[in-house]
């Protein structure tokens, strides 16, 4: 009888919306995909986003395990994509791909026209995938600033 993770590598990846519960799950698949970790990775900045944009978080799962993630936010004007991840053990078998197809689904249906992805310079693998499905890379340099967190903020400063 085959084990549980052959029979897991058998069955199809099932793409769905992120419900709350998922929340840790998600943190603990970047880690394990070895995602470059940012300041807004942690359990209440993801909790913010699902309030928000509560169909923004996709997940990947097999066998009810979750293996894949992406965020698909729109803000109005633009879609824009973060953490594409999937656990190394199942690269390779289209759970990128069908992230993909079910944000941009999303996007598109919210009316959303253009779409940027934010993927680091530093993951190869991760430049190969969206120059592989059509992304051109973009001649534009992006700035950042952490921003303090107004829910977490000490009250007596």
């Amino acid at each position: 009888m085959p084990g549980s993770a052959s029979r897991r590598r058998s069955s199809p990846a099932v793409v769905r919306t992120a419900v709350p519960a998922d929340v840790t799950t998600a943190l603990q698949l970047w880690a394990d995909a070895g995602a470059h970790s940012t300041s807004t990775d942690d359990v209440g900045s993801l909790r913010r986003l699902l309030e928000r944009d509560p169909g923004a978080l996709l997940i990947a799962e097999i066998d009810g395990d979750v293996v894949g993630t992406l965020i698909a936010a729109w803000d109005g004007w633009r879609g824009n994509m973060y953490r594409l991840a999937v656990l190394p053990d199942f690269r390779r078998r289209g759970i990128a791909t069908a992230l993909l197809a079910e944000a941009e689904r999303r996007l598109r249906s919210l009316g959303c026209q253009r779409v940027t992805a934010l993927v680091a310079d530093a993951d190869p693998h991760a430049v190969d995938f969206w120059s592989n499905v059509d992304y051109e890379r973009y001649p534009m340099k992006r700035y950042v600033h952490t921003l303090d967190d107004p829910h977490t903020r000490d009250e007596t400063r």
